[in-house]
């Protein structure tokens, strides 16, 4: 009598369990590569360093650590003034172009009008209870923003890294920022 049915018995076939031990091992990427990222990013660039323009870089980073971001901030140019520690604590406010100053351009434009307004914000901070600019640098360090100096810059305004707070990340360059922002989901220049 003769069969025409295909021997099953090769030497080639994998057994039951290496079948089983493959599907498991594909189901097992699959579900890693299709898992979600739950993980949220911000990313912040920073370019001033007046005293009204250092507040919302660091206030929204804070905030945003605070509800579970992974939170990057990039300062470059006169954004590092906030980062330095003897510079971040002499910050001023310009008077003059700030339509929402309480004095008019004419007068904000006289000797001495910056260190006036300055010591008007200093004041209503310490009146009202605001956090100083370092407090919020500690807290936001603490809760695990990356404050970035841009290495350009600090080249070229002749910084010395050893100014800055301590843990501050220096050595950042502009592509690194750039892909910082591609990856997140809420990007801000401020």
């Amino acid at each position: 009598m003769s069969t025409d049915t295909p021997d099953t018995s090769s030497d080639d076939a994998p057994s039951r369990a290496e079948l089983a031990a493959r599907v498991d091992e594909l189901e097992n990427a699959l579900a890693e590569a299709t898992a979600e990222d739950d993980s949220k990013k911000m990313s912040i660039i920073a370019t001033k360093g007046t005293l009204d323009m250092a507040y919302p870089p660091l206030i929204l980073a804070s905030t945003a650590a605070a509800f579970g971001y992974e939170v990057t901030v990039f300062h470059t140019f006169w954004g590092l003034d906030i980062l330095h520690e003897e510079r971040s604590k002499n910050l001023q406010l310009s008077s003059v172009g700030n339509p929402n100053m309480p004095v008019p351009n004419a007068v904000a434009a006289l000797p001495g009008m910056d260190r006036v307004t300055t010591k008007m914000m200093e004041k209503r901070i310490e009146d009202n209870d605001t956090a100083t600019i370092e407090e919020l640098i500690d807290t936001s360090l603490e809760m695990g923003v990356e404050f970035q100096a841009c290495q350009m810059t600090i080249d070229l305004m002749d910084y010395d890294e050893d100014d800055f707070y301590d843990g501050v990340t220096t050595g950042v360059g502009a592509a690194t920022a750039i892909q910082d922002m591609a990856d997140a989901d809420i990007q801000l220049l401020i």
